[in-house]
Protein backbone atom coordinates (compact mmCIF):
# COMPACT_ATOMS: atom_id res chain seq x y z
CA UNK A 1 0.00 0.00 0.00
CA UNK A 2 1.38 3.44 -0.92
CA UNK A 3 1.97 5.77 2.00
CA UNK A 4 1.21 9.50 2.02
CA UNK A 5 4.94 10.23 1.98
CA UNK A 6 5.47 7.98 -1.04
CA UNK A 7 2.52 9.54 -2.86
CA UNK A 8 3.91 12.99 -2.11
CA UNK A 9 7.30 11.97 -3.47
CA UNK A 10 5.71 10.54 -6.61
CA UNK A 11 3.74 13.74 -7.20
CA UNK A 12 6.86 15.83 -6.70
CA UNK A 13 8.76 13.66 -9.19
CA UNK A 14 5.95 14.05 -11.72
CA UNK A 15 5.99 17.81 -11.23
CA UNK A 16 9.76 17.92 -11.71
CA UNK A 17 9.52 15.79 -14.85
CA UNK A 18 6.80 18.06 -16.23
CA UNK A 19 8.91 21.14 -15.56
CA UNK A 20 11.89 19.50 -17.22
CA UNK A 21 9.78 18.57 -20.26
CA UNK A 22 8.61 22.11 -20.84
CA UNK A 23 12.04 23.63 -20.22
CA UNK A 24 13.44 21.17 -22.71
CA UNK A 25 10.70 22.09 -25.17
CA UNK A 26 11.53 25.79 -24.77
CA UNK A 27 15.15 25.05 -25.74
CA UNK A 28 14.00 22.97 -28.71
CA UNK A 29 11.70 25.74 -29.93
CA UNK A 30 14.47 28.35 -29.69
CA UNK A 31 16.92 26.06 -31.50
CA UNK A 32 14.37 25.50 -34.28
CA UNK A 33 13.85 29.24 -34.61
CA UNK A 34 17.61 29.74 -34.97
CA UNK A 35 17.77 26.79 -37.37
CA UNK A 36 15.35 28.44 -39.78
CA UNK A 37 16.85 31.88 -39.46
CA UNK A 38 20.17 30.35 -40.51
CA UNK A 39 18.83 28.38 -43.46
CA UNK A 40 16.74 31.31 -44.70
CA UNK A 41 19.26 34.12 -44.21
CA UNK A 42 20.70 33.67 -47.69
CA UNK A 43 17.34 34.46 -49.30
CA UNK A 44 17.15 37.68 -47.26
CA UNK A 45 20.64 38.67 -48.37
CA UNK A 46 20.05 37.58 -51.98
CA UNK A 47 18.84 40.89 -53.48
CA UNK A 48 22.06 42.62 -52.32
CA UNK A 49 24.39 39.62 -52.53
CA UNK A 50 23.53 38.72 -56.14
CA UNK A 51 24.43 42.27 -57.22
CA UNK A 52 27.77 42.32 -55.37
CA UNK A 53 28.81 38.85 -56.59
CA UNK A 54 27.18 39.14 -60.05
CA UNK A 55 25.01 36.05 -59.68
CA UNK A 56 22.38 35.06 -62.27
CA UNK A 57 18.90 33.81 -61.19
CA UNK A 58 19.96 30.27 -62.11
CA UNK A 59 23.10 30.53 -59.96
CA UNK A 60 21.02 31.94 -57.15
CA UNK A 61 18.62 28.98 -57.47
CA UNK A 62 21.57 26.57 -57.30
CA UNK A 63 22.88 28.38 -54.24
CA UNK A 64 19.49 28.13 -52.52
CA UNK A 65 19.21 24.43 -53.31
CA UNK A 66 22.80 23.47 -52.37
CA UNK A 67 21.91 23.47 -48.67
CA UNK A 68 19.44 20.66 -49.34
CA UNK A 69 21.92 18.44 -51.17
CA UNK A 70 23.54 17.53 -47.87
CA UNK A 71 20.53 18.27 -45.66
CA UNK A 72 18.36 15.69 -47.42
CA UNK A 73 21.04 13.08 -48.14
CA UNK A 74 22.43 13.11 -44.59
CA UNK A 75 18.98 12.86 -42.96
CA UNK A 76 18.79 9.02 -42.70
CA UNK A 77 22.23 9.03 -41.06
CA UNK A 78 21.02 11.71 -38.66
CA UNK A 79 17.99 9.56 -37.80
CA UNK A 80 20.27 6.62 -37.06
CA UNK A 81 22.57 8.78 -34.93
CA UNK A 82 19.80 10.11 -32.68
CA UNK A 83 18.41 6.59 -32.17
CA UNK A 84 21.84 5.09 -31.57
CA UNK A 85 23.57 7.71 -29.39
CA UNK A 86 22.59 10.30 -26.78
CA UNK A 87 20.09 12.37 -28.77
CA UNK A 88 20.67 15.48 -26.64
CA UNK A 89 24.42 15.59 -27.22
CA UNK A 90 24.07 14.77 -30.91
CA UNK A 91 21.72 17.75 -31.29
CA UNK A 92 24.24 20.01 -29.52
CA UNK A 93 27.01 19.00 -31.91
CA UNK A 94 24.78 19.59 -34.94
CA UNK A 95 23.80 23.03 -33.60
CA UNK A 96 27.46 24.04 -33.23
CA UNK A 97 28.24 22.91 -36.77
CA UNK A 98 25.44 24.85 -38.44
CA UNK A 99 26.09 28.01 -36.38
CA UNK A 100 29.77 27.97 -37.30
CA UNK A 101 28.91 27.57 -40.99
CA UNK A 102 26.59 30.58 -40.74
CA UNK A 103 29.23 32.77 -39.13
CA UNK A 104 31.86 31.83 -41.71
CA UNK A 105 29.50 32.74 -44.57
CA UNK A 106 30.14 36.37 -43.68
CA UNK A 107 33.73 35.92 -44.90
CA UNK A 108 32.76 34.35 -48.25
CA UNK A 109 34.09 36.03 -51.36
CA UNK A 110 32.62 33.96 -54.19
CA UNK A 111 30.02 31.50 -55.42
CA UNK A 112 32.07 28.34 -54.72
CA UNK A 113 32.77 29.31 -51.10
CA UNK A 114 29.13 30.07 -50.50
CA UNK A 115 28.11 26.68 -51.91
CA UNK A 116 30.66 24.87 -49.70
CA UNK A 117 29.43 26.55 -46.52
CA UNK A 118 25.80 25.83 -47.43
CA UNK A 119 26.73 22.16 -47.73
CA UNK A 120 28.22 22.20 -44.21
CA UNK A 121 25.14 24.03 -42.95
CA UNK A 122 22.97 21.26 -44.38
CA UNK A 123 24.90 18.52 -42.56
CA UNK A 124 24.60 20.30 -39.22
CA UNK A 125 20.91 21.11 -39.56
CA UNK A 126 20.00 17.57 -40.66
CA UNK A 127 20.31 16.52 -37.01
CA UNK A 128 17.53 18.81 -35.79
CA UNK A 129 14.23 17.24 -36.83
CA UNK A 130 15.10 13.59 -36.15
CA UNK A 131 16.24 14.74 -32.69
CA UNK A 132 13.09 16.81 -32.11
CA UNK A 133 10.87 13.92 -33.16
CA UNK A 134 12.67 11.39 -30.99
CA UNK A 135 12.54 13.65 -27.93
CA UNK A 136 8.86 14.58 -28.37
CA UNK A 137 7.84 10.95 -28.96
CA UNK A 138 9.52 10.00 -25.67
CA UNK A 139 8.65 12.99 -23.52
CA UNK A 140 5.06 13.85 -24.54
CA UNK A 141 1.92 11.68 -24.70
CA UNK A 142 -0.39 11.72 -27.73
CA UNK A 143 -2.77 14.26 -26.18
CA UNK A 144 0.10 16.80 -25.85
CA UNK A 145 2.00 16.19 -29.07
CA UNK A 146 -0.08 18.62 -31.10
CA UNK A 147 0.96 21.51 -28.88
CA UNK A 148 4.56 20.31 -28.56
CA UNK A 149 4.96 19.94 -32.32
CA UNK A 150 3.08 23.17 -32.95
CA UNK A 151 5.47 25.10 -30.68
CA UNK A 152 8.48 23.63 -32.48
CA UNK A 153 6.82 24.37 -35.81
CA UNK A 154 6.05 27.92 -34.67
CA UNK A 155 9.75 28.24 -33.94
CA UNK A 156 10.51 27.17 -37.50
CA UNK A 157 8.10 29.73 -38.91
CA UNK A 158 8.95 32.60 -36.56
CA UNK A 159 12.60 32.07 -37.53
CA UNK A 160 12.08 33.25 -41.12
CA UNK A 161 9.70 35.95 -39.88
CA UNK A 162 12.30 37.34 -37.48
CA UNK A 163 15.07 36.77 -39.99
CA UNK A 164 13.20 38.60 -42.75
CA UNK A 165 12.23 41.51 -40.49
CA UNK A 166 15.44 42.00 -38.51
CA UNK A 167 17.76 40.63 -41.19
CA UNK A 168 16.34 42.92 -43.85
CA UNK A 169 16.86 45.93 -41.63
CA UNK A 170 20.43 44.86 -40.76
CA UNK A 171 21.30 44.40 -44.43
CA UNK A 172 19.75 47.74 -45.40
CA UNK A 173 21.93 49.49 -42.80
CA UNK A 174 25.13 47.42 -42.48
CA UNK A 175 25.27 45.08 -45.49
CA UNK A 176 24.78 41.35 -45.92
CA UNK A 177 28.03 40.22 -44.28
CA UNK A 178 27.06 41.75 -40.93
CA UNK A 179 23.90 39.62 -40.97
CA UNK A 180 25.85 36.35 -41.07
CA UNK A 181 28.33 37.44 -38.40
CA UNK A 182 25.54 38.46 -36.02
CA UNK A 183 23.49 35.33 -36.56
CA UNK A 184 26.30 32.79 -36.54
CA UNK A 185 28.33 33.99 -33.56
CA UNK A 186 25.24 35.08 -31.61
CA UNK A 187 23.54 31.69 -31.96
CA UNK A 188 26.42 29.91 -30.20
CA UNK A 189 25.10 31.33 -26.92
CA UNK A 190 22.30 28.73 -27.05
CA UNK A 191 24.79 25.94 -26.39
CA UNK A 192 25.41 27.19 -22.84
CA UNK A 193 21.97 26.47 -21.34
CA UNK A 194 21.58 23.36 -23.50
CA UNK A 195 24.70 21.55 -22.29
CA UNK A 196 24.28 22.95 -18.77
CA UNK A 197 20.78 21.51 -18.34
CA UNK A 198 20.75 18.29 -20.34
CA UNK A 199 23.50 16.38 -18.46
CA UNK A 200 21.52 16.76 -15.23
CA UNK A 201 18.44 15.15 -16.74
CA UNK A 202 18.33 11.61 -15.33
CA UNK A 203 16.04 10.46 -18.13
CA UNK A 204 18.50 11.06 -20.96
CA UNK A 205 20.74 8.18 -19.83
CA UNK A 206 17.82 5.76 -20.07
CA UNK A 207 16.78 6.81 -23.55
CA UNK A 208 19.84 5.53 -25.37
CA UNK A 209 19.27 3.34 -28.39
CA UNK A 210 17.47 0.08 -27.63
CA UNK A 211 16.98 -1.20 -31.14
CA UNK A 212 13.57 -0.94 -32.72
CA UNK A 213 12.69 -1.44 -36.37
CA UNK A 214 15.24 -1.01 -39.11
CA UNK A 215 15.06 1.22 -42.15
CA UNK A 216 13.80 -1.59 -44.40
CA UNK A 217 10.89 -2.32 -42.09
CA UNK A 218 9.84 1.33 -42.24
CA UNK A 219 10.05 1.80 -46.01
CA UNK A 220 7.88 -1.27 -46.61
CA UNK A 221 4.89 0.54 -45.13
CA UNK A 222 2.41 2.31 -47.42
CA UNK A 223 1.62 4.77 -44.63
CA UNK A 224 5.29 5.70 -44.41
CA UNK A 225 5.39 6.60 -48.10
CA UNK A 226 2.22 8.62 -47.61
CA UNK A 227 3.94 10.72 -44.96
CA UNK A 228 7.06 11.01 -47.12
CA UNK A 229 5.12 12.29 -50.14
CA UNK A 230 3.00 14.66 -48.05
CA UNK A 231 6.09 16.26 -46.54
CA UNK A 232 7.78 16.57 -49.93
CA UNK A 233 4.75 18.38 -51.36
CA UNK A 234 4.30 20.61 -48.31
CA UNK A 235 8.00 21.41 -48.29
CA UNK A 236 7.89 22.35 -51.95
CA UNK A 237 5.58 25.21 -51.02
CA UNK A 238 7.47 26.02 -47.82
CA UNK A 239 10.91 26.24 -49.42
CA UNK A 240 9.55 28.26 -52.30
CA UNK A 241 8.39 30.82 -49.74
CA UNK A 242 11.54 30.57 -47.65
CA UNK A 243 13.99 31.02 -50.51
CA UNK A 244 12.19 33.12 -53.12
CA UNK A 245 9.54 35.23 -51.34
CA UNK A 246 11.94 38.14 -50.58
CA UNK A 247 13.17 38.20 -54.18
CA UNK A 248 9.59 37.89 -55.50
CA UNK A 249 8.48 40.89 -53.46
CA UNK A 250 11.47 42.96 -54.64
CA UNK A 251 11.65 41.79 -58.28
CA UNK A 252 7.98 41.42 -59.23
CA UNK A 253 6.04 43.47 -56.67
CA UNK A 254 8.76 46.16 -56.53
CA UNK A 255 8.97 46.39 -52.73
CA UNK A 256 11.89 48.32 -51.26
CA UNK A 257 14.25 46.42 -48.94
CA UNK A 258 12.55 47.93 -45.89
CA UNK A 259 9.09 47.09 -47.23
CA UNK A 260 10.26 43.56 -48.02
CA UNK A 261 11.59 43.19 -44.48
CA UNK A 262 8.28 44.21 -42.91
CA UNK A 263 5.69 42.76 -45.30
CA UNK A 264 7.77 39.75 -46.23
CA UNK A 265 7.75 38.62 -42.59
CA UNK A 266 3.93 38.64 -42.34
CA UNK A 267 3.27 35.29 -44.12
CA UNK A 268 5.74 33.55 -41.82
CA UNK A 269 4.11 35.07 -38.73
CA UNK A 270 0.80 33.83 -40.13
CA UNK A 271 2.06 30.25 -40.41
CA UNK A 272 3.49 30.39 -36.88
CA UNK A 273 0.23 31.64 -35.34
CA UNK A 274 -1.91 29.16 -37.27
CA UNK A 275 0.43 26.35 -36.27
CA UNK A 276 -0.02 27.17 -32.59
CA UNK A 277 -3.79 27.29 -33.04
CA UNK A 278 -3.78 24.03 -35.01
CA UNK A 279 -1.73 22.23 -32.35
CA UNK A 280 -3.93 23.48 -29.52
CA UNK A 281 -7.21 22.81 -31.34
CA UNK A 282 -6.21 19.32 -32.47
CA UNK A 283 -5.11 18.31 -28.96
CA UNK A 284 -8.35 19.70 -27.54
CA UNK A 285 -10.38 17.73 -30.08
CA UNK A 286 -8.51 14.52 -29.19
CA UNK A 287 -8.93 15.13 -25.45
CA UNK A 288 -12.69 15.39 -26.06
CA UNK A 289 -12.89 12.06 -27.84
CA UNK A 290 -11.71 12.67 -31.39
CA UNK A 291 -9.54 9.93 -32.86
CA UNK A 292 -5.97 10.82 -33.92
CA UNK A 293 -6.87 9.61 -37.42
CA UNK A 294 -9.80 11.97 -37.89
CA UNK A 295 -8.23 14.91 -36.08
CA UNK A 296 -4.68 14.89 -37.43
CA UNK A 297 -5.68 14.10 -41.02
CA UNK A 298 -8.46 16.72 -41.05
CA UNK A 299 -6.03 19.45 -40.06
CA UNK A 300 -3.30 18.26 -42.43
CA UNK A 301 -5.53 17.87 -45.50
CA UNK A 302 -7.44 21.12 -44.94
CA UNK A 303 -4.22 23.06 -44.46
CA UNK A 304 -2.68 21.76 -47.67
CA UNK A 305 -5.74 22.39 -49.83
CA UNK A 306 -6.36 25.91 -48.55
CA UNK A 307 -2.69 26.71 -49.05
CA UNK A 308 -3.44 26.85 -52.79
CA UNK A 309 -4.72 30.38 -52.19
CA UNK A 310 -1.11 31.33 -52.99
CA UNK A 311 -2.01 31.07 -56.68
CA UNK A 312 -4.66 33.82 -56.78
CA UNK A 313 -2.30 35.87 -54.60
CA UNK A 314 0.15 35.82 -57.51
CA UNK A 315 -2.50 36.73 -60.08
CA UNK A 316 -4.19 39.82 -58.60
CA UNK A 317 -2.59 43.14 -59.41
CA UNK A 318 -3.53 44.94 -56.20
CA UNK A 319 -0.63 44.65 -53.76
CA UNK A 320 -2.81 44.78 -50.63
CA UNK A 321 -5.18 42.07 -51.90
CA UNK A 322 -2.25 39.93 -53.02
CA UNK A 323 -0.57 40.14 -49.62
CA UNK A 324 -3.87 39.40 -47.85
CA UNK A 325 -4.42 36.25 -49.93
CA UNK A 326 -0.84 35.16 -49.32
CA UNK A 327 -1.24 35.58 -45.56
CA UNK A 328 -4.53 33.62 -45.57
CA UNK A 329 -2.84 30.83 -47.54
CA UNK A 330 -0.04 30.73 -45.00
CA UNK A 331 -2.50 30.72 -42.09
CA UNK A 332 -4.09 27.64 -43.65
CA UNK A 333 -0.72 26.04 -44.29
CA UNK A 334 0.03 26.29 -40.56
CA UNK A 335 -2.80 23.84 -39.83
CA UNK A 336 -0.87 21.24 -41.82
CA UNK A 337 2.54 21.94 -40.34
CA UNK A 338 1.27 21.73 -36.75
CA UNK A 339 0.05 18.15 -37.21
CA UNK A 340 2.30 16.49 -39.75
CA UNK A 341 4.96 15.39 -37.25
CA UNK A 342 2.35 14.29 -34.69
CA UNK A 343 1.11 11.83 -37.34
CA UNK A 344 4.62 10.47 -37.87
CA UNK A 345 5.40 10.21 -34.15
CA UNK A 346 2.18 8.30 -33.45
CA UNK A 347 2.75 5.89 -36.32
CA UNK A 348 6.43 5.28 -35.55
CA UNK A 349 6.38 5.29 -31.74
CA UNK A 350 9.45 6.19 -29.65
CA UNK A 351 11.39 3.17 -30.89
CA UNK A 352 11.29 4.29 -34.53
CA UNK A 353 10.66 8.05 -34.38
CA UNK A 354 14.27 8.97 -35.14
CA UNK A 355 14.68 6.67 -38.16
CA UNK A 356 11.23 7.33 -39.60
CA UNK A 357 11.71 11.08 -39.24
CA UNK A 358 15.16 10.79 -40.78
CA UNK A 359 13.84 9.04 -43.89
CA UNK A 360 10.76 11.26 -44.11
CA UNK A 361 12.71 14.46 -43.71
CA UNK A 362 15.38 13.26 -46.13
CA UNK A 363 12.84 12.57 -48.88
CA UNK A 364 10.70 15.55 -47.95
CA UNK A 365 13.61 17.93 -48.15
CA UNK A 366 14.48 16.89 -51.67
CA UNK A 367 11.86 19.56 -52.31
CA UNK A 368 14.42 22.00 -50.99
CA UNK A 369 16.66 20.97 -53.87
CA UNK A 370 13.98 21.09 -56.56
CA UNK A 371 11.77 24.04 -55.56
CA UNK A 372 14.46 26.77 -55.35
CA UNK A 373 16.25 25.60 -58.50
CA UNK A 374 13.06 25.07 -60.51
CA UNK A 375 11.83 28.50 -59.49
CA UNK A 376 15.10 30.06 -60.61
CA UNK A 377 14.80 28.34 -64.00
CA UNK A 378 11.14 29.41 -64.37
CA UNK A 379 11.96 33.04 -63.56
CA UNK A 380 14.91 32.99 -65.96
CA UNK A 381 12.85 31.50 -68.81
CA UNK A 382 9.56 33.37 -68.34
CA UNK A 383 10.60 36.55 -66.56
CA UNK A 384 7.72 35.98 -64.12
CA UNK A 385 6.87 34.02 -60.96
CA UNK A 386 3.38 32.97 -62.15
CA UNK A 387 4.25 29.40 -63.24
CA UNK A 388 6.23 28.92 -60.03
CA UNK A 389 3.04 29.60 -58.05
CA UNK A 390 1.16 27.15 -60.28
CA UNK A 391 3.74 24.44 -59.50
CA UNK A 392 3.40 25.11 -55.77
CA UNK A 393 -0.39 24.77 -55.89
CA UNK A 394 -0.23 21.47 -57.79
CA UNK A 395 2.17 20.04 -55.21
CA UNK A 396 -0.13 21.06 -52.34
CA UNK A 397 -3.04 19.15 -53.91
CA UNK A 398 -0.88 16.05 -54.39
CA UNK A 399 0.21 16.26 -50.74
CA UNK A 400 -3.41 16.31 -49.56
CA UNK A 401 -4.20 13.31 -51.76
CA UNK A 402 -1.35 11.32 -50.19
CA UNK A 403 -3.02 11.56 -46.77
CA UNK A 404 -6.35 10.48 -48.25
CA UNK A 405 -5.13 7.49 -50.28
CA UNK A 406 -1.87 6.32 -48.68
CA UNK A 407 -1.96 7.03 -44.95
CA UNK A 408 -4.46 4.79 -43.18
CA UNK A 409 -5.28 4.88 -39.47
CA UNK A 410 -3.05 7.16 -37.41
CA UNK A 411 -2.16 4.55 -34.79
CA UNK A 412 1.13 3.00 -33.57
CA UNK A 413 2.60 0.42 -35.92
CA UNK A 414 3.01 -3.04 -34.37
CA UNK A 415 6.70 -3.54 -35.10
CA UNK A 416 7.99 -7.13 -35.46
CA UNK A 417 10.57 -8.23 -32.89
CA UNK A 418 14.19 -7.67 -33.84
CA UNK A 419 17.50 -9.25 -32.86
CA UNK A 420 19.02 -8.79 -29.45
CA UNK A 421 21.15 -5.85 -28.23
CA UNK A 422 24.46 -7.50 -29.08
CA UNK A 423 23.50 -7.92 -32.71
CA UNK A 424 21.97 -4.48 -32.92
CA UNK A 425 25.09 -2.81 -31.49
CA UNK A 426 27.00 -4.05 -34.52
CA UNK A 427 24.59 -2.57 -37.08
CA UNK A 428 25.66 0.13 -39.45
CA UNK A 429 23.54 3.13 -40.50
CA UNK A 430 20.90 2.08 -42.97
CA UNK A 431 20.85 -1.59 -41.99
CA UNK A 432 17.46 -3.14 -41.34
Amino acid sequence: MTTATERSGMEAAKGTAKALNWWLLALLVSSCCINYIDRGNLSIAAPQLRTELSLTPTQLGLLFSSFFWTYASFMPVAGWLVDRFDVYRVLGVGFFLWSAATALTGFAGGFATLVGLRLVLGIGESIAYPAYSRIIAEEFPERNRGVANALVDAGSKSGPALGTLIGGLIIARYGWRALFFALGFGALLWLGPWFASVPRRPHHVATRYRGGPGFRQIIRLRAAWGTFLALFCGNFAWYFLLTWLPSYLVMERHYSLKMMAIYGSLPFWGIAMASLFGGWASDLWISRGGTPTRVRKTFAITGLLMGTLMLPAAIVANMAVSMTLLIVACLSFGLFTSNLWAITQTLAGPEAAGKWTGIQNGIGNLAGVTAPFLTGVIVSKTGSFYMAFVAVSVMLVIGAASYVFLVGAVAPVAWPARRGPAAMSRELPGSG
